[in-house]
């Protein structure tokens, strides 16, 4: 029989690994200080709230884990070499438990674990610690009034030291990948399960209220509103996933076998702003395939609050825009920028709707068999920057120069993916996206998901 477990305001049951498919779900928030997003989920035994940093582009998940990581059920990864090649650390990554800082009776030097080396891309530092297997769960989507957690014993992990959490969200204790590596959420979740190895994300535009992430499952993804039930997957929109063959530079640690990237690479051919092409080389938008350099492309991030564009791109990208913005429909003047960013507006001059600042969108258009666009409306491609102090109040265009020689021309972060569904198919190597969520009168808060690691 299950046992309850009682936590917080919700009546919890830990069930066994499922045979049937079932969608898991966890709340993702954004954070104030950062503007970067967090996901939620229970691990250790017993079984703890923790935060940890979302991150669609790093190999592994990590956890902080010192002389008070206490749990029942951790375990280290004995150092076959072949094992540890294929868990992704490499044969040389190597270490031993006294050297892990773990509170462990049971340690025994003389017999090798393996190691890893956990990554922070947003201050693209690294760290060399143990590789430990727990339990990880996650609530599981039911239409009863209580909450099942559904356990993953195996859930395999990078330990890190409390240095590599600068410049993450607040109370995060490590970072949860959701990469196409076989060690990310989403691929253990699929072996585990043996669910699709799809998940999708829902990502808040405040930090007040929360969006949701759901594994395992190509929907339906119901969010509420008014007295309606809505099925978001029916509105998701698809466009292919690129392969990028080549990962060096995607991390700090230069791995020798050249292995792909494990980033969301998407078609990119073209961005028009108020219905007006901006002029770009369109050779920055191909990845090289043919040299295996895997430079130029579009890829989605995390790691970064604003989309970056390279130089050449910016400059035509804000040219036109202020051209735009400057035309009878908007009538709007550029003042002086605070930085990141180089294009702002006095904020009392800019009307606001209900999609955010009324100003000229942009459309991503994305190839395929049947071309798509992604229209950013105001709400994700306009930036608020206040400060009473200096009696300052703008709105900024949230888009930032990301220099040249950059591997990656167009990278879309965090603020572009406010306010969206997207579904990630990883075996199927598609991505569907709902575009604004408000333009459907919906916000990602409308999923009524709470998130039981708030401060703790």
């Amino acid at each position: 029989m299950p046992h309850s477990l009682s936590l917080w305001s919700f009546t919890f049951f830990l069930l066994p690994i499922p045979t049937l498919q079932t969608t898991l779900f966890s709340p993702v928030s954004k954070d104030k200080s950062t503007n970067l997003f967090t996901l939620s989920v229970y691990l250790k035994t017993p079984l703890r709230p923790t935060k940890l940093f979302l991150d669609l582009a790093f190999l592994f998940p990590w956890t902080l884990c010192d002389a008070n990581y206490n749990s029942s059920s951790f375990r280290y990864v004995d150092c076959d070499r072949t094992f540890c090649f294929y868990l992704g650390f490499g044969g040389a990554s190597c270490t031993n438990c006294t050297e892990a800082g773990l509170s462990d009776p049971n340690c025994i030097p003389e017999n090798p674990i393996c190691g890893a080396y956990p990554e922070n891309l947003v201050v693209r530092d690294y760290d060399f610690d143990a590789t430990l297997i727990d339990t990880l769960a996650l609530p599981s989507a039911d239409v009863s009034t209580k909450t099942h957690l559904i356990s993953l014993p195996n859930y395999t992990f990078s330990c890190a030291h409390s240095s590599l959490l600068k410049g993450l969200p607040k109370d995060v204790t490590g970072l949860v990948s959701l990469s196409r590596y076989n060690l990310s959420l989403p691929n253990q979740i699929s072996s585990a399960l043996s669910v699709p190895n799809t998940f999708a994300v829902c990502f808040p535009g405040s930090f007040k209220s929360t969006g949701v992430a759901f594994f395992g499952s190509k929907g339906p993804y119901y969010a509420f509103f008014e007295n309606s039930k809505i099925d978001l997957s029916k509105s998701l929109i698809y466009t292919p996933l690129i392969v990028n063959p080549d990962g060096i530079g995607d991390t700090v640690i230069s791995y020798s076998d050249n292995p792909p990237s494990y980033e969301y690479f998407v078609n990119l051919t073209s961005i028009r702003i108020n219905g007006q092409n901006v002029p770009i080389n369109v050779s920055l938008l191909n990845i090289d395939h043919e040299n295996f350099l895997g430079i130029g492309g579009t890829k989605f991030s995390s790691n970064t609050p604003y989309t970056l564009l390279e130089s050449s791109i910016y400059k035509a990208f804000t040219k036109l825009f202020i051209k735009e913005a400057s035309s009878s429909r908007f009538n709007l003047t550029k003042t002086s920028p605070e930085k990141p960013f180089s294009v702002c507006y006095a904020a009392r001059l800019v009307k606001v709707t209900s999609i955010g600042p009324d100003v000229p969108t942009v459309d991503l258009e994305l190839g395929g068999k049947k071309g798509v666009v992604w229209r950013i409306v105001g709400a994700n491609s306009m930036v608020r920057v206040k400060n009473k102090k200096n009696n300052l109040d703008l709105w900024c265009l949230g888009f930032v120069d990301n220099g040249v020689n950059k591997k990656t021309s167009i990278v879309i972060g965090a603020k572009q993916l406010e306010e969206n569904l997207m579904q990630f198919d990883i075996e199927s190597n598609k991505l569907g996206f709902t575009s604004l969520l408000t333009s459907h009168s919906l916000k990602c808060s409308n999923f009524n998901v709470t998130d039981f690691a708030k401060n703790n």
